[in-house]
């Protein structure tokens, strides 16, 4: 598989897929860049949020679990001086929706950072990942 990617500006990127999609970065304005799409830094933040969520889903779902809203959130730290990797992420897991199955919920989060999630297991290399479950409308 191979993967390439051709300057299109200042600092700014255009990267193609061994499956054919396309993804756009640059450098913040303060980098060099234009600010013109996502730093290399947000594209791997969004893969770990999107890996585990398709995992979360997807258990869910062989769990017969679909009657739900789904969204996540993260909030990250990153090292002070070069490389600056993340140091720790916390992923919130927000679910609302009516008699939700916490107890599947809660495996399928589990399943996903322990078992499933390839950006998850990498990231973890540097990063301390942590999760949380945010049921809305109840008393936090």
């Amino acid at each position: 598989m191979e993967y390439s990617a051709k300057r299109i500006g200042k600092m700014a990127f255009y990267a193609k897929t061994p499956s054919g999609h396309d993804i756009h970065m640059d450098a913040k304005e303060s980098s060099g860049g234009d600010g013109s799409a996502p730093t290399p830094m947000e594209t791997v933040m969004a893969a770990l949020m999107g890996c585990t969520s398709m995992d979360v889903v997807s258990i869910l779902s062989k769990m017969k679990v679909t009657d739900y809203e789904y969204w996540i959130s993260a909030n990250y730290e990153y090292a002070k001086e070069h490389p600056k990797v993340f140091t720790s992420i916390e992923l919130v897991y927000h679910f609302s929706g009516k008699d939700l199955p916490k107890d599947k919920i809660e495996k399928a989060v589990v399943l996903s950072q322990e078992r499933y999630c390839s950006v998850s297991a990498m990231l973890n290399k540097t990063a301390k990942i942590s999760m949380k479950i945010d049921y809305e409308g109840e008393e936090k």
